[in-house]
């Protein structure tokens, strides 16, 4: 009975290990993103259903991410009057801006090594989409059967949205145990004592008895 209780007790702590040694999941993918005055928002819609509007800036940046929380903001120059400066307005079109920018060689597939950050400015009929947008100035593009962006200027040439291990953080101490925590060691110590001291009270009571 003693010997039940104390794994009852030691379980939760053994969870807890595993639990903290496990590895999170991410996806690599192209993250779709809008301008929003000094600021880069996370698009709510795909780019084959908005339709941004003239003097728009928009950003695509490939990383491996856990989830829109998580996903990795373009960088680079993302002036509109800096990226369309060398195209002149037209009556009946719309100006966007885009970013893109592909990422960096630890979010890169296997075996392929990221573009330079590029931006350009599509010029296009007032009621085309982001799509179009990519599709006038940054071709090759891939898409998957459902649709989902996978591939901007033929990079990456392989895979769409696949599931890879999240990068691991980099250590803040010179050395870093592998192993169960101190806490884990010094809870089951805790129980270990907790069980020693109730299998003495219960032998003493039977000597008393």
């Amino acid at each position: 009975m003693i010997r039940r209780a104390v794994l009852l007790l030691l379980a939760p702590l053994l969870l807890c290990a595993g639990a903290g040694q496990a590895q999170a999941a991410g996806y690599r993918y192209w993250a779709f993103w809008e301008r929003d005055g000094d600021h880069w928002v996370y698009a709510t819609q795909g780019p084959s259903t908005s339709r941004p509007s003239d003097g728009d800036v928009q950003g695509f940046r490939f990383a491996v991410s856990e989830d829109s929380a998580d996903a990795a903001r373009p960088r680079g120059e993302a002036d509109f009057g800096t990226i369309c400066a060398k195209t002149p307005a037209r009556d009946g079109k719309k100006r966007v801006a885009l970013l893109l920018d592909f990422g960096t060689k630890t979010d890169a597939p296997p075996g392929e090594t990221p573009p330079p950050t590029r931006t350009a400015c599509a010029q296009l009929s007032p009621d085309a989409t982001t799509a179009e947008a990519l599709a006038s100035a940054a071709k090759p593009l891939r898409y998957d059967t459902n649709a989902l962006l996978c591939a901007i200027a033929d990079y990456p040439e392989k895979g769409c949205g696949e599931q890879v291990k999240s990068k691991e953080q980099p250590s803040t101490t010179p050395k870093q145990h592998k192993g169960p925590s101190l806490g884990l060691w010094t809870g089951a110590a805790a129980i270990a004592l907790l069980a020693a001291a109730t299998t003495w009270q219960v032998r003493r009571r039977g000597h008393s008895s």
